[in-house]
Parts: C-alpha cells; sequence; structure tokens
C-alpha cells in the first residue's frame, strides 16, 4: 500500500527527496497518515496543472512554444465541433486545391465576361469619362484599397474564413452584373440601317439613354466590379499563403502554377462563350440583314446567364471550403521537415502596428524590387492583349470576330502554360532564392529574343479606298465620299469591309455604292457598286455579276502561322517568371509576414501595372490611327484603321522596353541577395544539399 502511494507521488516531489534515508525516518513516514501523503501530491499536481493552463504565469518561450505547436497542429473536416468522419478523407491539401481552383476558375470567367462587353456597353450608353473609369478600374481600386488590411489581419487569423468570404462575394458580385435582367426592363440599343446604298432611308441615330438606366444600373455595374476586387484578395495573397504553409516547399511552384493556369482558363471558357459573336460594331445592326446578326441578338439576350452560371459556380465551393481547416492533414509533418526561418518581428493588433509593419516591407529593397519587376511583367501581358486583336486584324487582314478569337487562342494557352511549367521546373529543381532569379532573367532574355523577330513578320498593305486610293482618281485621300457614293448618304459609324473585284478594299458596302446584295451560303455578295468600275466579273448561280465580296480583299500572305508561333514562343517565356517571382517575395521574409509580403507586392503591381496600363497602352495604339469614325451625335468613335507599320513597332517597342525593365529589377533584387538572411539567401535544394555532404566526406576520408 505504501508503496502504491509512493509510486503515485509526482516526480517533482519524489526528487525533492534525499537519496538516503534512515530507518528511523523510513518508519516515521510509515506510520504517517496517508492524507499526508496524498493531499502535498494533489496539491503539488493541481499547482502544475495551473501552471500549464495559466499562459500568463508561464514563461515567455513556454508560451511561444504552445503557440508554435497550436499552430501546426492538424485539424478537422468540419464546422467548429461537428465534425463529419466521411468527410476526413478529403481533408488534405489536393482536395482543397480542386475547390481553389474552382473558385479562381469562376472569377476568370468574371473577368472575360466583363472584357468582351466593356467597351461596346461604354459606346451603347455614352458613358463619361469618370462613369468609364470607374467601370473599368473599379476592380483595381477596390482591391488596392483594401488589401492591406485584409493581408494584415486575414493573415494572423483564420485565412479559410477569408477565403469562404471570397466565395460568396464572387457570387454575389456576379449577380450584380446580371441585375438589370431581373429588373425587367431591356438595356438600350442604338438601331441603324446603314448598309446598303440607299436614296431614301429611315435612320434611327443618337438614341436616348435613359438617365435613370444611368443612375441605377451601371452603378450596378460599378459596385459588381468593386465587390469583385474586394473578393479576390483572399483568393490571390491569402490564398498562396495557405498554399504555402500547407505544401513542401519543394513543390509548392506546382501548385501555384496550377493555381495561375486556372484563373487563365476560367478566362479562355468566357472567351469561348462570346468572342465568337463580337462584330466590328456591336451598336450597329441592319434590318435588311437580320439572319447576319442572329448570334448578336443571342448574345444581347441571353449576356445576362453566364454570370448566373459564374453565381452558381462560386457558391459551389463556398460549403466545402468552410470545412477544410486551417492546417489540413500532412501539414505537421511538412512544416517539421521545413527550414528554419527568419526570427519574427511581433506586432500586435492595432492600426499603428499595421503601419510599422507596412514600414518595415517597405524597407525591404529586395521586395520592392520583386515588386516592380512583377509589375512591369504585368505590362508586357497587359500590352499584348491591348494590341495584339487589333493588330492581327488590319495585319493580316481578318475580320474583328475572327482576330479576337484567334489572339484569345494564342494568348490563353500561352500563359497558363509558361505559368504553369514554370512552376513545375523550379518545383522539379527546388531551386533556392538565388536559383529562381536567374531562371527569371534567362527566361525574360529568351523572350525579349523571340519578341525581337516578331518586327520582322509583317504583310504588305493593301489598297483601301478613301484611305491608300482616291477611288480611281475622283476622291481625295482621307476622306470615305467620292462622287460615285455622294447620293448614298453613307456613315462611318458602320464599319463592314468589303472586298471589291478591283482588288481594293472598301470601308462598307455603301461607300462602294453598292445598291444590291444576296447571301450565298454562308457568303454575302453585293451588286450594282457605282464606285467599282474595274477587275475580272463573276457571276453567280443567278446570272447576276458580283462586285464584291463581304470581309477584306485577300492580303496573299502567308506569313500568320509564323507569327503565331512567335507570339506563343514569347508569351510562354514571358510568364515563366510569373510563379518563381511570389516564391521568391514569400521566401524572404518570415512565415508571419508572407501575406502583408504579397499584400504590398499586389499594391505595387496595382499602382504600376494594371491601373495605368490599360490607359497608357491605349493612348499608345491610337497614336498609330489613320481613320477614326466621328459619330453623328458628336461623340469621337472608334479607330477603324490603322498604320501597320507603326503598330508593329509600337508592339514590339512598348512591350520590349517593359521586359527590359523586369531584367533590369530582377537582377537588382540578386544583388541584393547578400543583404538577406542566410537561411534565406542560400536555401539549397535538397539533392544539392546531400551532394555536398557526400563530397565533404569523400574528402574528409
Amino acid at each position: 500500500m505504501d508503496k502504491a502511494l509512493v509510486d503515485a507521488e509526482p516526480k517533482a516531489t519524489q526528487a525533492q527527496r534525499p537519496e538516503s534515508t534512515t530507518p528511523r525516518e523510513s518508519r516515521k513516514a510509515k506510520k504517517r497518515p496517508q492524507r499526508l501523503l496524498t493531499v502535498p501530491a494533489s496539491l503539488i499536481k493541481l499547482r502544475s496543472f495551473s501552471k500549464e493552463g495559466n499562459e500568463v504565469e508561464a514563461p515567455l518561450p513556454a508560451r511561444k512554444k504552445r503557440r508554435e505547436r497550436k499552430e501546426s497542429s492538424e485539424g478537422s473536416c468540419g464546422w467548429g465541433c461537428v465534425v463529419i468522419p466521411i468527410c476526413q478523407r478529403f481533408n488534405n491539401i489536393y482536395c482543397f486545391l480542386i475547390f481553389y481552383c474552382i473558385l479562381v476558375t469562376s472569377q476568370g470567367i468574371v473577368f472575360g465576361l466583363i472584357d468582351l462587353s466593356i467597351d461596346s456597353f461604354e459606346k451603347d450608353n455614352q458613358l463619361k469619362t469618370i462613369e468609364s473609369l470607374m467601370l473599368s478600374l473599379g476592380y483595381d481600386i477596390s482591391s488596392c484599397l483594401v488589401v492591406v488590411f485584409v493581408a494584415y489581419y486575414g493573415g494572423r487569423g483564420k485565412i479559410l474564413r477569408w477565403i469562404t468570404a471570397s466565395s460568396f462575394l464572387i457570387g454575389f458580385g456576379s449577380l450584380l452584373f446580371a441585375f438589370p435582367y431581373f429588373s425587367g426592363e431591356k438595356l438600350p440599343l442604338n438601331v441603324e440601317t446603314e448598309d446598303i446604298c440607299q436614296k431614301m432611308k429611315i435612320i434611327r441615330t443618337c438614341g436616348k439613354t435613359s438617365s435613370s438606366f444611368k443612375s441605377k444600373y451601371v452603378s450596378f455595374f460599378i459596385l459588381g466590379q468593386f465587390v469583385q476586387g474586394i473578393a479576390g484578395i483572399p483568393l490571390y495573397v491569402l490564398g498562396v499563403v495557405f498554399l504555402e504553409n500547407n505544401v513542401a516547399a519543394h513543390s509548392s511552384g506546382t501548385y501555384l502554377g496550377i493555381l495561375e493556369a486556372s484563373e487563365i482558363f476560367g478566362y479562355a471558357l468566357s472567351y469561348a462563350t462570346g468572342a465568337s459573336v463580337i462584330k466590328a460594331s456591336k451598336n450597329s445592326t441592319s434590318e435588311e440583314n437580320v439572319e447576319d446578326s442572329r448570334d448578336n441578338l443571342y448574345w444581347l439576350k441571353t449576356w445576362w446567364i453566364h454570370f448566373v452560371f459564374v453565381s452558381l459556380i462560386a457558391w459551389s465551393a463556398l460549403i466545402p471550403l468552410s470545412c477544410f481547416p486551417n492546417n489540413v492533414r500532412g501539414t505537421a509533418k511538412i512544416k517539421a521537415g521545413k527550414r528554419k526561418q527568419p526570427k519574427d518581428q511581433e506586432f500586435g493588433t492595432s492600426i499603428k502596428d499595421l503601419f510599422a509593419t507596412v514600414w518595415v516591407l517597405m524597407k525591404n529593397s529586395a521586395l520592392v524590387c520583386l515588386s516592380l519587376s512583377r509589375a512591369s511583367d504585368s505590362l508586357v501581358m497587359i500590352g499584348v492583349s491591348e494590341f495584339l486583336p487589333i493588330y492581327i486584324e488590319n495585319q493580316f487582314m481578318l475580320t474583328r470576330s475572327d482576330a479576337t478569337t484567334l489572339a484569345g487562342l494564342v494568348l490563353i494557352p500561352a500563359g497558363a502554360v509558361g505559368h504553369l511549367l514554370g512552376g513545375v521546373i523550379v518545383s522539379k529543381l527546388q531551386m533556392s532564392y538565388k536559383g529562381l532569379m536567374k531562371f527569371m532573367i534567362v527566361t525574360s532574355a529568351i523572350s525579349l529574343v523571340l519578341l525581337a523577330f516578331i518586327i520582322f513578320v509583317r504583310c504588305d498593305p493593301i489598297p483601301f479606298a478613301g484611305i491608300s486610293e482616291d477611288y480611281g482618281g475622283t476622291g481625295q485621300l482621307g476622306n470615305l465620299t467620292a462622287p460615285c457614293n455622294s447620293h448614298c448618304g453613307c456613315s462611318s459609324t458602320v464599319y463592314s469591309a468589303i472586298c471589291g473585284r478591283d482588288d481594293i478594299g472598301y470601308f462598307s458596302p455603301c461607300f462602294a455604292g453598292c445598291t444590291n446584295f444576296k447571301a450565298l451560303g454562308n457568303q454575302k455578295a453585293y451588286y450594282n457598286c457605282s464606285c467599282i468600275k474595274e477587275g475580272l466579273t463573276t457571276s453567280d448561280g443567278q446570272g447576276d455579276f458580283i462586285d464584291a465580296r463581304r470581309g477584306t480583299c485577300d492580303a496573299k500572305c502567308y506569313k500568320l502561322p509564323l507569327f503565331i508561333v512567335f507570339v506563343f514562343s514569347t508569351i510562354v517565356f514571358a510568364a515563366f517568371s510569373g510563379v518563381p517571382n511570389i516564391l521568391a517575395i514569400v521566401r524572404i521574409v518570415s512565415d508571419k509576414q508572407r501575406a502583408m509580403a504579397l499584400g504590398m507586392a499586389y499594391v505595387i503591381l496595382r499602382i504600376f501595372g494594371s491601373i495605368p496600363g490599360p490607359l497608357v497602352f491605349k493612348i499608345i495604339r491610337e497614336t498609330s490611327c489613320i481613320f477614326r469614325d466621328v459619330g453623328r451625335c458628336g461623340n469621337l468613335g472608334s479607330c477603324w484603321i490603322y498604320n501597320r507599320t507603326k503598330m508593329a513597332y509600337l508592339l514590339v517597342g512598348v512591350c520590349f522596353l517593359c521586359k527590359v525593365f523586369t531584367i533590369f529589377f530582377t537582377a537588382i533584387a540578386l544583388r541584393l541577395q547578400k543583404h538577406l538572411p542566410k537561411e534565406n539567401s542560400e536555401i539549397l535544394p535538397t539533392l544539392v544539399k546531400h551532394l555536398k555532404v557526400k563530397k565533404r566526406e569523400k574528402s574528409d576520408l
């Protein structure tokens, strides 16, 4: 009995006993009542338990260790205390990545739908400059305003809760774009009948835009852009931090590559849905060519349903994402195997601490250089997306619809392949910070070389009536109107290019003086064109002689496949640096500062990249315009015809300059490597470390 009581005593009390006891003392101990043995032992146990549970009384190192153990502990799949056993098989990073990519894809679809419709929407509703800017830049502005706060407080708390909230906001923001349909009021459209030459025309122009429409629905569209911008922060900042915390360091690049490719895949889905119905002028249809505009009419009637589908897709990931814990299964083992990070500089939760954190990160020169490198790299993609569709249309004489579709088929897969391969390569090679920088410089240099070859892939210009041809000496260059079409009352607001039998392009059948047309299968033929007097005549099946056919003239240039190859290769190598840039940013800061570092990089990306980029490139692009529409309403219209040679030099020159800045800032970040903590600047791949150890062992022998 006594032996059992002695064994029940805690080790602390046993340690206090002397090693040698006299027989007299042992007999006294046996005679003691049991309470004298059990009560002190119980008090000692209670005191030790209170010390373990009382964080205030525990020393600082012990509290920090317990907090680290708590943060690295793996959670269960469920909602708080409600744990669903059958769901535990899905408690891994692979299942999380599936639902996460679904959410990212849904926002990529929103990006594509907005880009497809925003230009025509601005023209249809005659938006003011401030309204147009807010509609175009609402996403970037709202994300810049909240990114620092979301990154600071979200990175310290439950990241999955923020991502779940992002899922709800993406769906809600998409519904805001579909709101005009549910209101029961149709979007106003301007309709013109300007296709062929007619002496008596009924032309409806300058349709009044309802002020109630502009005050109600435009504000909803702008609000939708702002909501999407706020929803994107947890996705592209906190989501990256979550992946970094839950995957091995050598495999994080692959996951980030899949993430970037998912967004581009969503953008591709939206283009596949709507790019085929993009026409030269969406706000102009011809009553005598109803069958030609069926696709456009279908798009105008069903445009809202695409945003509803996006809402359903985003909300389908809401419940599954809310079930995941902050640390999925396998996280503890991964964190234990990672190298020690630099010591965290502890900050509180006040606004003052937030700005102190921002100031600390802004003093990190390597972080600033990497962020500027990322911003200049984004300008390349923005410049190509702004120039490429119009460049293909004018250089290779394709229709607006075909040029837009082809540009999407080049840019979207190339960007996805580049991001995915870049992430896989750096993951397989397990590159250090220095290796990431060198990889970015090399791939950017290769893209520069490929970009330079694009300028040599050009076609000879085709004669165009009123621009490079003067209607056989009867007209003037720079004026589409000539004596042969002066009685037609043509308008330059409707661009419907045709090719005459004289191999000269005309702005529209009206400016060619054509009075009749026929639909020959999928092609349209025009007859009795007063401005077309030369060239070989061909007859249709009914014996009528065809003067012109719809579309641009054949440039007899077969360099388009070569051009596509160079552009595709350039975009792939340019996109290689996307994932390595993110990995480098998270490696030069501590674990606690990853969210804020990505947030600061996001702000720099928006301020120097995506916000001014589209505006600057549109201004540069318009400098190569040689014929612009001036509508009857007095507003300045679109540019219909561009100087091909000037546009080629602008496209290559601007992208070349942006890529040079990417290499410049990356080289500076590489140069600053020696100022980084040693554990960050020299993170060697596992294979390299093993080889060095073996080499050292051989030398010792």
